[in-house]
């Protein structure tokens, strides 16, 4: 018996191997940065896209089918990265705080602990893998061509997307929902609709991620390279007198520190295009001297454009999060079902995580549950020292705190806005980022809004049939979700009376931050930089509102649609793509 349960082991890791591959193996056009000095110095590009993300990857493997394109991704490969592939790791990899680590920390200057993306697939690689497209509304507002979207998702979809498989806790919170009054049940359906639905996962049956790295195979190989650990330091121009700068090509190092210069093609349409996200973007454009005059001179970053609006206007969309301890330790799920309501609040659920004695026992650094707990505690008490007590004490408390699940409201388009600001001139240093979570008086009421809707929920047989409900009230939810929730901000622990406080203690990310790069500010109806030439940002940096209840799906489709836009507008309409 011992023997047969060796030889399974040994099976399973047989093929897992294979079917990961090392990181540059099982892709063969990815290369490390380095190789670029030997192989690809004086080669030049049609496009040369920064970033490998979200966005950055379908728009390549569009482009790449009839033009030469470099992808530059300071991250890694998300192949043979067991805490990307998997879902039961997500929460490891969002903990994981090594220069490595595929989901890089940072801390918005409202104490809210977040993470931005260091990988070739970008978001995708780090999120909770729920795909829902966006409204009807928003495509209207954005201006994009309704028939070429309605081509544009399904090619991700027929790639990447699947229907899940509804966990226990994700059906009873979607049939709580329908008790609470959040109808009609829209069934499942990747569109965005009013009521309760549930929507398609990135994640296969078996918990497998796919992610937007994937797509690439759809390019033409040949025409697409891509570098990794490839870190763009600034965007090389041309200036001629009387006549506007025009991006020419991109200055990076490679994993070793050494510079590197990648150019574009001397061609009619050659562009470099700027897809590094919500953070990287408009904080490249700043380093390569387009930003508010002012801010550039104090750095001593030479001015290419003075544009106030770079970096301005920046939005996360604000979660808050009720535990809700369970008779039994309950499956895992990530985001499977949502409620939409017509306030711009949003219901969603997650369980399974912490429930072995390992997670409980274990300390993850800054974005562990000691540095929650710590929040409690004035900011020039906490210490390191002070994080290793609570978690030599940690296991006092009470088990039920780690087994259930959570139930999630989400503030869509935030009226409160924020900034983002350079500290110094190093492209490896994390800006100044500030959200100003309810800031605006009305998100904090549809965050009250949302709590006691949440606690309607609550008290549905369908949530009370997994929960002692006798044991919990309200008020033990409210004080137990305040110390589950791990941000920096100074708490009231035990003062939940007033719903408004309890927002504001609690509030957290869902990484749906956008902004830093608006249309019709910084960059056009088409995403050209206004004011330069040979060069566009196509990325969620330039959305005013994140787009449905979660944006990945209108982010990969904006990659494809504009990529499809572009050829078409070089090779004529009728280029077949």
């Amino acid at each position: 018996m011992a023997l047969r349960k060796i030889l399974q082991i040994l099976l399973v890791l047989i093929i897992l191997v294979s079917a990961q591959g090392s990181e540059f193996t099982r892709e063969p056009y990815l290369r490390k940065a380095s190789s670029f000095s030997s192989e690809a110095s004086q080669a030049r590009y049609d496009y040369i896209i920064v970033g490998g993300g979200t966005a950055g990857c379908p728009l390549a493997a569009t482009l790449s089918q009839n033009y030469s394109v470099l992808i530059l991704e300071r991250g890694g490969s998300p192949y043979g990265n067991l805490n990307v592939s998997y879902m039961q790791n997500f929460h490891i990899s969002l903990a994981d705080t090594s220069p490595s680590s595929a989901a890089q920390p940072f801390i918005s200057t409202d104490g809210v602990i977040n993470a931005r993306a260091r990988v070739l697939g970008g978001g995708t690689c780090i999120n909770a893998g729920f795909y829902t497209r966006a409204s009807t509304r928003y495509v209207r507002n954005a201006g994009w061509n309704d028939e070429l979207v309605n081509q544009s998702y399904p090619w991700i979809e027929d790639r990447i997307v699947h229907k899940p498989k509804l966990a226990p806790w994700q059906a009873a919170v979607k049939d709580g929902l329908l008790q609470a009054g959040i109808g009609p049940f829209n069934g499942y359906t990747y569109d965005h609709l009013y009521g309760t639905k549930v929507g398609g996962t990135i994640f296969n049956e078996r918990g497998y991620r796919s992610t937007a790295a994937d797509l690439l195979s759809s390019g033409n190989t040949e025409n697409l390279h891509i570098l990794l650990h490839a870190t763009v330091q600034k965007i090389l121009f041309k200036q001629a007198p009387g006549r506007r700068p025009r991006a020419i090509g991109v200055l990076f190092k490679d994993e070793n520190g050494k510079q590197h210069k990648a150019f574009l093609k001397y061609r009619r349409g050659s562009e470099v295009i700027v897809s590094s996200g919500t953070l990287g973007s408009p904080q490249l454009l700043m380093l390569s001297g387009i930003g508010p005059k002012k801010d550039l001179n104090k750095l001593k970053i030479p001015v290419i454009l003075d544009n106030f609006h770079v970096g301005k206007g920046l939005s996360d969309n604000p979660m808050n999060t009720i535990f809700i301890p369970t008779k039994k330790p309950v499956e895992q799920s990530l985001i499977q079902t949502v409620g939409i309501t017509k306030i711009g609040l949003f219901i969603e659920a997650s369980s399974g995580f912490g429930q072995s004695s390992d997670s409980i026992q274990c300390h993850h650094g800054i974005m562990s549950a000691e540095i929650g707990q710590l929040s409690t505690l004035p900011p020039k008490d906490r210490t390191l020292a002070a994080s290793k007590e609570y978690a030599r004490t940690k296991h006092q408390l009470p088990r039920e705190v780690f087994q259930g699940g959570f139930i999630l409201g989400k503030i869509d388009g935030p009226l409160s806005k924020g900034r983002l600001s350079l500290i110094d001139s190093d492209v490896d240093t994390t800006p100044n980022v500030t959200f100003n979570y309810f800031k605006h008086p009305y998100d904090l009421k549809r965050c009250v809004y949302g709590i006691r809707t949440i606690e309607r929920i609550v008290r549905t047989s369908h949530i009370t049939g997994l929960t002692d409900d006798t044991g919990y009230s309200t008020q033990m939810l409210l004080n137990m979700s305040v110390k589950a929730n791990v941000n920096l901000i100074p708490k009231h622990t035990n003062d939940t009376a007033s719903l408004e406080q309890f927002c504001r203690d609690t509030v957290i990310t869902i990484w749906h931050y956008h902004g830093g790069c608006h249309v019709g500010k910084v960059v056009d109806r088409d995403y050209r930089v206004i004011g330069v030439g040979g060069l566009r940002v196509i990325d969620s940096s330039t959305y005013v509102d994140s787009p449905g209840t979660n944006p990945q799906a209108t982010v990969m489709m904006m990659g494809r649609y504009m990529g499809v836009k572009m050829l078409r507008e070089r090779l004529g309409r009728g280029a077949g793509v």
